[in-house]
């Protein structure tokens, strides 16, 4: 089995990475929860290139439990961002429930906007953004720093060179025992409660696993979906889906549960040469027979998150400073999409067409 290296930036496919940054961003975090102290954050703090274009001004977050983070004023509203000089952005750290108010809130102030997935659940949403963010000339960028996953990226690369041939299967699968709970000492955590999260499983994890599918084959014609709530009678969302992704040659089959006995995820491409798995921390290429095997452990490790991140600021930065919009935009709509038909299937039944952002 061979040891492998974390990929650069440069390494991303699609990602562009410029090499004499225009000028560096002021931001804000909105939320201090677990995924802005362990990831969002760290992630600016990460490397050099990325403290030199982006550096956190402020937090909000109201709660009086919350510590804040030191050397970084606090604010108890975003209203008290109006006494920060020259705020360019804001990232989102906060319930998906508080998504939609708080992107649009932030273009029509002017900032561009970093948001924790899922952005939009519905196109209605998304297209709201969309006329919010070109109104406003201002950037939306959502949080699919799986993208940055080195083992996400190599598999990519695999597809995109036909290394296992014209794949016509893919199998995404994530097990786990229950909602992350985050920081909170509830006993139900916010996301198996509709009201903080809007939905379950398939649209907390799922998102991830919908822009994965969407990377590797582009929007479904059609989705069919399965929700349902197995082990966890406190929640009031799934803590189960399965969706199948339908396309003319090929066919893409995503299963998430919060009722598992174990922490484990699967990915499986299939194709007319070969075939690529990956279980925890190894990767394997089976072509023509031979199988190669990559150990990504380390570079999978919770404290790898926050280099995740700092190549999807990275981006955030190049599309500030180029002032494009569409591709994010494209991507939350997309996205927003297959979550609303998969939603929509599951409740009839019946197939349900989807149409790209």
């Amino acid at each position: 089995m061979t040891d492998v290296a974390a990929p650069t930036a440069l390494d991303i496919p699609g990602v562009a990475r410029q090499s004499a940054p225009a000028r560096r961003y002021r931001g804000a975090v909105i939320g201090l929860g677990s995924v802005a102290r362990g990831s969002h954050i760290p992630g600016f703090l990460h490397d050099t290139a990325t403290r030199n274009r982006l550096e956190i001004v402020a937090t909000v977050d109201g709660s009086a439990s919350v510590a804040p983070v030191e050397g970084v004023p606090q604010l108890g509203s975003r209203d008290g961002l109006r006494a920060i000089s020259d705020v360019d952005f804001v990232d989102i750290c906060t319930p998906t429930s508080s998504h939609l108010d708080l992107t649009i809130w932030a273009l029509e102030q002017g900032y561009h906007v970093l948001c924790e997935k899922p952005v939009a659940l519905t196109a209605r949403e998304a297209r709201r953004i969309s006329d919010a963010s070109r109104a406003s000339r201002r950037v939306v960028m959502p949080c699919h720093q799986y993208r940055y996953n080195p083992v996400w990226v190599q598999v990519r690369k695999w597809l995109s060179e036909d290394a296992i041939g014209r794949w016509h299967l893919a199998e995404l699968r994530v097990y786990r025992l229950m909602a992350d709970r985050g920081t909170s000492a509830d006993p139900t955590p916010w996301r198996g409660l509709q009201a903080d999260a809007r939905g379950g499983i398939l649209l907390d994890h799922g998102t991830h696993l919908i822009y994965q599918m969407l990377d590797a084959a582009g929007v479904p014609p059609r989705v069919r979906a399965w929700t349902g709530l197995l082990r966890h009678p406190d929640y009031d969302v799934e803590d189960s889906a399965h969706v199948l992704f339908e396309y003319p040659e090929r066919l893409g089959l995503m299963f998430l549960t919060w009722a598992a006995r174990h922490r484990e995820s699967q990915v499986r491409f299939v194709g007319d040469t070969g075939s690529i798995d990956w279980t925890g921390g190894t990767l394997r290429l089976e072509r023509g027979g031979v199988v190669e095997s990559f150990d990504y452990s380390a570079q999978l490790e919770k404290s790898a998150y926050p280099a995740w991140f700092a190549g999807l600021f990275n981006a955030f930065a190049d599309a500030m400073d180029t002032g494009n919009l569409e591709p994010s935009l494209r991507d939350i709509g997309n996205v927003a999409a297959v979550l609303e038909g998969a939603y929509e299937a599951a409740r009839t039944g019946i197939a349900r067409e989807v149409v790209p952002a």
